[in-house]
């Protein structure tokens, strides 16, 4: 048997390996057909005229949809969810999404119409023939040109600003930079990144003519939030009356959380059909339809007294929403990271201002971090830079500004509980670990061989399982073999592997009993799917507080049995045991009696299920020190990443081969988008100019190192695991990290306007300038 605290191979790798995996992309219903979207090739263009009588006399073609249809159809669009929208000083302007474009488009791969065929080619043929009359207009490619003035993408915000939000206490703030000795600013910016799950999204839309039943087939991060805005925003129909399948996913990281166009539109067509539609998107449609990350720009301020102390901190921020606002994109500029501006900083006061700017491209909303990762970059960015404009060590600067251990459990002056933390020792520990002390001998040591060196900090904290609950429940059968079904979805993070563990731990089961389900909503009653690193400070306690009133249930049935008192057992490989006899029973035994009305105690019910629902009191807040090395070549600008270090505290840790997992990729994303990963779009026409994988540079195994990870456990209060959470905190952390390296190995040059991702022809010109004269 194989339980928490274990390194377990995972369930789920025996299938996978095999080939056995079942993606979206391998179903096919009987009489399937294919759905392929007409997209907008302009960034911002009225439409005229939609002409689909081609299309429609061509071979296999059964139906080319349009605004109309959807109109006649009584679908409406697709709401902006996010909070903000309720609050009116922060002036929120926030469109609805269309199905299909009825009078304009507003960015490349806007969706105007779909063509239904029998097979995927004659339904791409179809499309082609498919003629659209645009007018193109003046676009907005980027949030300088927005805020311009001369283009308003939305009538309702001439200005082309969607909320003006703040938070914080600016009047302490601006007393503290009154009082300050020193004050250090930094420009930065946080490239907008594509998601690149190594599958695409997809969906097969049903109809059952019969129950009058959707059913939905979509690879996602949780089905019931799908289901919930489709039936109640877009259809207007009873939650019942669909039913919404996630079968294995090959990647999330944040852009599979939403509802799109395409989802509701294969159920459109499939009713009007009355045969199943399939639609599964190719990489370069997924560069101009999944919504996209980061892209967002800050100013951001340190004030200081003349010991280094962090008296506040001001940040303006301005984020590029895209042509619509997502569905919850406003929030992932705002709350999502709201109140973490102090990091792990003791100050008086800070204050926050981010405005949502619309630009004629794609809509932003959660990525890997969401939220988090631009604060960290910017509060880490910030306090390298002050270590280096006022002559301070950057270990040094942060010890001294860290709330200590012994402050424990800490009220930010934004509000946040940090249940416990020691900053300080994960830092020690790290600069051991990576010879950060030594980085001058290595500086030397590169120079000789015609290379810059650099090494650069960040400390990270993020803030996982806030908010809402999540569902768990727990099914035997007589012969003893559970069913696990839980509400988060899992996208290759271990999921099945990690309930497991901690129901054959809590039972002393074996594994192999049980099987995990989820991703259906017809199974699973309730769920609120993956995202902010919830899956085990949220669903991991909604398991383990059904496993436990299992146990006890089962207790109570085999104390029954022994006719003895439950505070007499043990528990030993499978048995349950009366102390101080030699009478016992298996498990198997319990559970098979639990059936068994004759056999219970008296008053208690047959069966053995359990449903739970666990609700943190207040959120985790996991975070480390994380060291990177950086090599920059001379000659050629080419920088290589020599090494990585990173110490960490996620609480407890239930699987340590998991934990090294999502360590690994979370790192991977993270530095791939300091020194590889950039969305553009032409400024002049709003056209992207990485919508394919020949332009957009997806990181390869030799742009890494070997990750030296590091973990201290110290487990978190505020819930029953301990556990806080693990799965962002690559993302959070590597970008600064890196960032803070390339500045150093730069520190003889002017780096001013040297924004991530940190590639090779923009350190060629920084290069070319060459080195600042002495003193400067």
């Amino acid at each position: 048997m194989q339980g928490i605290a274990q390194t377990a191979h995972r369930i789920e790798d025996r299938r996978f390996l095999r080939g056995e995996g079942r993606y979206l992309a391998d179903i096919r219903p009987e009489g399937c057909t294919a759905m392929v979207v007409v997209r907008s090739p302009h960034g911002n263009a009225r439409i005229g005229g939609i002409d689909t009588a081609v299309a429609l006399a061509m071979p296999g073609v059964l139906a080319v949809l349009t605004a109309a249809d959807v109109a006649t159809a009584g679908a409406k669009a697709l709401p902006c969810l996010a909070e903000i929208g309720k609050w009116d000083w922060a002036r929120p302007v926030l469109p609805s999404r269309p199905l299909l474009a009825a009078d304009q488009v507003r960015h490349v791969g806007e969706p105007v119409a779909v063509v239904i065929a029998e097979t995927p080619d004659m339904a791409r043929d179809a499309a082609d023939m498919v003629v659209v009359d645009y007018e193109p207009l003046e676009t907005c490619a980027t949030v300088e040109q927005a805020l311009a003035g001369e283009t308003s993408i939305w009538p309702e915000a001439p200005d082309n600003i969607g909320f003006d939000w703040h938070s914080g206490d600016a009047e302490r703030v601006a007393d503290a930079f009154a009082r300050a000795a020193n004050v250090v600013s930094v420009d930065l910016h946080n490239n907008r990144v594509a998601g690149m799950s190594l599958e695409t999204r997809g969906a097969i839309g049903e109809w059952d003519t019969r129950e009058e039943r959707f059913t939905l087939y979509v690879s996602s991060q949780g089905g019931h939030a799908i289901r919930r805005i489709l039936c109640q925003n877009v259809f207007g129909i009873p939650e019942g009356r669909m039913r919404v399948i996630t079968p294995d996913v090959g990647g999330g990281f944040g852009p599979k959380i939403f509802t799109y166009q395409e989802y509701a539109l294969v159920l459109l067509a499939a009713a009007r059909l009355n045969r199943p539609v399939k639609w599964v998107s190719d990489r370069g449609e997924s560069l101009i339809s999944d919504t996209q990350g980061r892209a967002q720009t800050c100013r951001a301020e340190l004030a200081l007294d003349d010991t280094g102390r962090f008296l506040a901190m001001r940040f303006d921020c301005l984020s590029d929403m895209g042509a619509y606002p997502g569905q919850h994109g406003p929030n992932i500029a705002t709350v999502a990271g709201d109140g973490l501006h102090p990091a792990t900083y003791d100050l008086e006061a800070v204050h926050v201002r981010v405005r949502g700017v619309f630009t004629n491209t794609l809509p932003t909303d959660s990525y890997r971090g969401a939220g988090r990762p631009e604060v960290i970059y910017a509060v880490e960015r910030l306090v390298d830079a002050a270590a280096r404009e006022l002559g301070f060590d950057p270990v040094d600067l942060r010890l001294r500004n860290f709330v200590p251990r012994g402050k424990m459990p800490f009220t930010t002056v934004t509000g946040q509980v940090y249940d416990d933390g020691d900053f300080a020792q994960l830092t020690a520990r790290a600069v051991a670990l990576s010879d950060f002390t030594g980085r001058e001998s290595l500086r030397e040591a590169a120079r000789e061989c015609g290379k810059l060196s650099g090494m650069g900090l960040a400390y990270f904290i993020d803030r996982c399982g806030r908010g809402l609950d999540e569902f768990a429940e727990l099914r035997f059968d007589p012969s003893g073999s559970a069913v696990l079904l839980v509400g988060s979805q899992n996208n290759g993070q271990g999921h099945e592997t990690a309930y497991a563990n901690i129901v054959a731990q809590g039972l002393g089961l074996d594994r192999n009993l049980i099987r995990v389900v989820q991703g259906d909503t017809d199974q699973v009653a309730f769920g609120r799917g993956t995202g902010g690193s919830r899956a085990l400070a949220v669903g991991g306690n909604a398991v383990h507080l059904a496993t436990g009133r299992i146990r006890a249930k089962l207790e109570a049935i085999a104390a029954h049995l022994l006719e003895g008192d439950i505070s007499a057992l043990r528990q030993e490989e499978g048995r349950f045991h009366l102390t101080g006899t030699n009478h016992s029973v298996t498990l198997a035994d319990c559970v098979r009696a639990a059936f068994a009305p004759s056999l219970l105690p008296p008053g208690m019910e047959p069966g053995l299920s359990i449903a739970a629902h666990y609700r943190p009191e207040r959120p985790t807040f996991p975070n480390g020190c994380h060291i990177a090395r950086v090599e920059i070549d001379i000659e050629t600008a080419e920088i290589r990443l020599t090494r990585y270090v990173a110490v960490n505290d996620v609480g407890t840790i239930l699987n340590p081969r998991l934990v090294e997992g999502q360590f690994h990729g979370g790192l991977a994303q993270g530095i791939s988008q300091a020194l590889l990963e950039e969305v553009v779009y032409d400024p002049e026409t709003a056209q992207p100019l990485t919508g394919s994988l020949m332009d957009y540079c997806y990181p390869k195994a030799d742009d890494f190192v070997a990750f030296e990870t590091d973990f201290v456990e110290i487990p978190c209060r505020t819930n029953p695991l301990g556990v806080k959470g693990c799965g962002e905190a690559g993302t959070i952390a590597a970008p600064p990290a890196i960032a803070n390296a390339v500045m150093d190995a730069l520190r003889d040059y002017d780096t001013e306007g040297l924004q991530m991702p940190f590639t090779a022809p923009k350190l060629f010109a920084v290069l070319a300038r060459g080195p600042r004269a002495a003193g400067k």
